[in-house]
């Protein structure tokens, strides 16, 4: 039984302690002293300044509580950032640098504050993990602030650690250029609420006991997000966000604070023969509770049957309200032939994998869809998008002709399927990269229509309205994207930048550009964006600053570099301009 004056709960530990501690005294006391004085001071007002506290600070080590992940990382790299700089004003040998670890687990609280338990061992254990400088953290905490912090997490792996039983996966943070963001910087970013009921759909497990059948059981799970993703009444996290939780355990609760989401759909796929048992489940992620569950045993060919049935189960019971035309349309044209889906999930998995073998493996697996099924869309839409990757990433031998194919291949999906989305925004960027703005912008907001909740498309098509004529359009569409994939990639952030930028939100477009940087610090075109706001803004130190920057990440750069992706903007006087404020700043 626990004694009446402990209290177990859930916290966030932050540990450290200084690397060649006896080192430093043995080579001077009295300078040592100071050091360590000034220090914690530091990790003090740190630590307050992000809602924790210190429990103890015995010798070279500290001890600190918080009440959330996000604390106590963003406490750990406002340290690290502040003591990086008073140690650069060191000399070599008498320069002091702490070891930082943190984690999330359960701790034993006594009455007067102090905390005890297996909680913060693994945070000790973890500090002794970290290098001279640096921070490393539990897979807890990584999971916990992965979006809130803008900063690289680097898997140490699996570390079997002194006095705990289990292993402990650990991840180092990179904290050179690492950056927290500020109060509002996640509005600013653009993550816009909803009213709408809002679900996250996790990778479905599967259980048919052979890794080689993951593709199936993944290839569910992307159909399931697509066919809710046109519903304009659900908002939909993004497959690239969810994924991200593959192969790892979850807490539903975790996931709904993480990407803001009221219901989680969590699953299973067992595949035997022709025969399939897929199991789904709708859970409240405010509390965990169950509102639906169901399971099927089917033929192979009523896989999207299933998903259908599935589909209409949650719009029930979320109360989802559906416009005339999702009332009146069927969920989906199915592939009839087992084969046929087999193929198609093959070529799914092998597309996400996005190397150049497995793209050329990915457009046999379309072929055999499109020679099984020459009436299904599918099979040509596939096609589209690996030609579309041999385009992008330069694996065609006619990046060109790769493109012309995309296109076509995406005009023959929508002579079988009008409403195929995808096909609309391929052929969107497609008439970007033309130089059609006009249609470019038509195809991509008949994509976003028919599949409301895809964050690529909106992107797309907020990307579409920046370099032409509707900036300020552009804006609620990235927050829109960006809400969708919280865990989005960075361009999504330069077009925000290039687009507040536009419409003379200076503040904006700075805030979207450095949080790119920090993810992305040599990415040259949010550089060059970023000295373009700080010129128009008179801060010209800064905007040479910038310039310097480019060339110290890339010193072979030239401007002309750069104009093949500025090639799709409308307005070429503004390009002009452009050009002309980057060689002010010095770039050639």
């Amino acid at each position: 039984m626990a004694e009446p004056h402990l209290r177990q709960r859930l916290a966030a530990i932050l540990a450290a302690d200084a690397a060649g501690y006896s080192r430093l005294m043995s080579a001077d006391e009295r300078a040592t002293v100071a050091a360590l004085d000034a220090a914690r001071g530091v990790f003090k007002a740190r630590i307050e300044a992000n809602q924790g506290r210190v429990i103890d600070m015995a010798g070279d080590s500290v001890l600190a509580v918080f009440e959330t992940a996000i604390g106590a990382v963003s406490a750990a790299l406002a340290v690290q950032k502040v003591l990086c700089k008073i140690s650069d004003l060191q000399p070599q040998a008498q320069r002091m640098c702490f070891r930082i670890g943190v984690h999330l687990g359960d701790v034993m609280e006594k009455a007067d504050g102090t905390v005890y338990g297996d909680g913060v061992n693994i945070a000790a254990r973890l500090q002794g993990l970290a290098e001279p400088g640096g921070i490393t953290v539990s897979e807890s905490v990584r999971t916990a602030v992965r979006t809130k912090v803008a900063a690289g997490f680097e898997d140490q792996g699996e570390q079997r650690v002194k006095n705990i039983s289990e292993p402990v996966r650990a991840f180092r943070i990179r904290v050179d250029g690492a950056f927290t963001k500020k109060p509002g910087a996640a509005e600013a970013a653009g993550r816009a609420k909803s009213d709408r009921p809002s679900i996250a759909v996790l990778p479905f497990q599967n259980m048919s006991g052979e890794a080689d059948q993951e593709y199936f059981s993944d290839g569910i799970t992307e159909d399931l997000i697509t066919d809710l993703s046109k519903l304009s009444g659900l908002l939909v996290i993004a497959r690239n966000s969810t994924f991200t939780y593959k192969g790892h355990p979850v807490d539903v609760r975790q996931i709904g604070r993480e990407f803001d989401v009221s219901h989680v759909l969590e699953g299973s796929v067992r595949r035997a023969g022709g025969r399939v048992r897929i199991t789904a489940q709708l859970i409240e992620s405010i509390n965990g509770h169950h509102v639906w569950a169901q399971r099927y045993d089917r033929n192979l060919e009523d896989v999207f049957a299933i998903q259908d049935e599935i589909t209409r189960e949650i719009v029930t019971a979320l109360d989802v309200r559906l416009l005339r035309g999702e009332q009146a349309a069927g969920w989906r044209k199915s592939l009839r032939r087992p084969e046929a889906l087999d193929a198609y999930y093959r070529g799914l998995d092998l597309f996400n994998r996005v190397t150049r073998e497995a793209n050329a493996e990915a457009t046999h697996c379309f072929e055999q869809v499109v020679a099984l099924e020459p009436e299904s869309p599918l099979g040509h839409l596939g096609k589209a998008w690996t030609e579309l990757s041999a385009f992008r990433y330069g694996w065609s031998d006619s990046a060109p002709e790769s493109l012309k194919r995309a296109a076509e291949l995406a005009g023959q999906a929508l002579e079988l399927d009008e409403q195929c989305a995808d096909a609309h925004a391929l052929l969107g960027y497609y008439h970007l990269l033309a130089g059609a703005h006009d249609k470019a912008a038509a195809a991509g907001e008949r994509a976003v229509a028919l599949n409301p909740n895809h964050a690529d498309n909106a992107a797309n098509l907020a990307c579409s309205y920046a370099v032409a004529d509707q900036p300020a359009e552009a804006i609620p569409l990235l927050q829109r994207a960006i809400r969708l994939s919280p865990i989005y990639p960075t361009w999504y952030l330069n077009i925000l930048g290039f687009a507040n930028l536009r419409v003379g939100r200076y503040d904006e477009a700075e805030t979207a550009l450095k949080l790119a940087l920090q993810r992305e610090p040599g990415n040259a075109r949010c550089r060059m964006l970023l000295a373009w706001v700080f010129h128009s803004r008179g801060r010209m130190d800064e905007a040479r600053r910038e310039a310097q920057e480019i060339l110290r990440h890339d010193p072979a750069f030239r401007l002309k570099d750069a104009e093949p992706a500025l090639a799709i903007i409308k307005d070429r006087k503004l390009v002009a301009d452009y050009f002309a404020v980057l060689r002010e700043l010095g770039l050639q």
